[in-house]
C-alpha cells in the first residue's frame, strides 16, 4: 500500500515538533507515547529523527 508523500511529510514533522515540545522529557518516554499515538516502530521514530 501507498503512503502519501503528504501524509508522511506530516509525520515527519508531528514527531520534529512532539520531541521538541517535550524535552524535558527522557527520550525513551517520549518514543514509547508516540509509538502508542501513531503505531508506528521505534526504528521509524529514530529515522524521522535522523533526518
Amino acid at each position: 500500500m501507498q503512503r502519501s508523500k503528504l501524509l508522511l511529510e506530516k509525520r515527519k514533522q508531528f514527531v520534529k515538533h512532539y520531541v521538541e515540545e517535550n524535552s524535558e522529557k527522557q527520550m525513551k518516554v517520549i518514543i514509547e507515547e508516540l509509538i502508542e499515538r501513531l503505531f508506528i516502530s521505534e526504528k521509524t521514530i529514530y529515522n524521522i529523527l535522523k533526518d
